[in-house]
């Protein structure tokens, strides 16, 4: 199990790597001089030349981007903003938590919500609930999430006034964009966990477990869920970072003060630090996310554990001989 857990630190740290060097070859090539948007129309050529000396942009490609992995991943600096001139590390203390609270809080619902609707499809085949709720499904993942989360602003917003529209003042400004989040999720959820459970009805396990004469609810909640949820985990961890990815769209329509919006802001004012600094940040929540997730699936699947166990038992007859 230890060298599983090394393999996938080792494959992390490679992605966020790759991550980087790509971010930086598209924001260098993107068409746009951040020193006349910093500095102006009305600024002087010689006043543009200095500032690109003083950020270094006038240097070839590979020596920014040794600089930039250097800063990165050496330093662990991100840089200062072109426009703000302010560490964009420190932007981060205050936006990071609210976008990964934002995300833990989807996540949460979508599972809570998502899995057990799942499993009472797959209990109920073919009947009415199976349908309604299945209907529910389709029109989950069939509605965009910018389109939901405008709808929701024009209704709750401007004509009931029920819900703020914006900034995170209140709880009440947090129920919008967690529920135009977290919608998508718990359709997907739904019917990942239908499937899963229709496919583990039919195993022979779970055959034998009920000729033995074990009561429904041991047949259940013992033998077919904990084997049917695995595949479930399994996607987890992309879902999260499809939800924090999201959250650019989703922020930007309730003008919610997390990663999302400063990355746009960066984006239209061709603030390239910042729009590196916020891509590498959701690469980490992605990556995190889905280490962990492959870090419990192994301590669940026994078929890995096995992997491993016998790879270590190889080694060590290997040793002794």
């Amino acid at each position: 199990m230890k060298r599983y857990v090394i393999k996938r630190l080792v494959a992390l740290i490679a992605i966020l790597f790759c991550v980087s060097i790509i971010i930086f070859t598209i924001m260098y090539f993107v068409p746009g001089d951040p020193a006349l948007i910093v500095l102006g129309s009305n600024s002087t050529v010689c006043e543009r030349d200095a500032y690109r000396a003083a950020l270094g942009l006038n240097d070839p490609f590979t020596v920014q981007l040794g600089h930039y992995l250097y800063q990165t991943f050496i330093k662990f600096d991100l840089g200062d903003s072109y426009i703000s001139r302010a560490p964009i590390i420190t932007e981060f203390s205050l936006r990071v938590p609210r976008t990964f609270l934002l995300g833990m809080i989807c996540l949460v619902i979508n599972v809570i919500v998502g899995i057990p609707l799942g499993i009472t499809c797959a209990l109920h085949q073919n009947s009415w609930i199976d349908h309604v709720i299945s209907v529910f499904a389709m029109m989950g993942v069939a509605i965009p999430g910018f389109w939901l989360a405008m709808l929701m602003v024009q209704l709750f917003s401007q004509s009931l006034g029920w819900l703020p529209p914006m900034g995170i003042e209140s709880w009440k400004c947090w129920i919008m964009p967690v529920i135009a989040g977290a919608l998508g999720g718990i359709a997907n959820n739904l019917r990942m966990t239908r499937s899963s459970v229709l496919e583990t009805i039919r195993a022979d396990f779970v055959t034998t477990a009920r000729a033995k004469g074990l009561a429904e609810k041991k047949v259940t909640y013992r033998h077919m869920l904990p084997n049917a949820l695995i595949p479930i985990l399994n996607q987890l961890g992309g879902q999260f970072g499809m939800i924090i990815s999201g959250t650019v769209i989703i922020e930007t329509v309730f003008s919610f003060p997390g990663v999302g919006t400063y990355m746009l802001s960066g984006i239209s004012n061709r603030d390239y630090p910042v729009v590196r600094g916020c891509v590498l940040i959701l690469a980490i929540f992605s990556a995190m996310a889905v280490l962990l997730v492959d870090l419990a699936y192994g301590l669940i699947d026994p078929r890995i554990k096995a992997q491993y166990v016998s790879f270590a038992a190889k080694k060590g007859v290997k040793k002794n001989g």
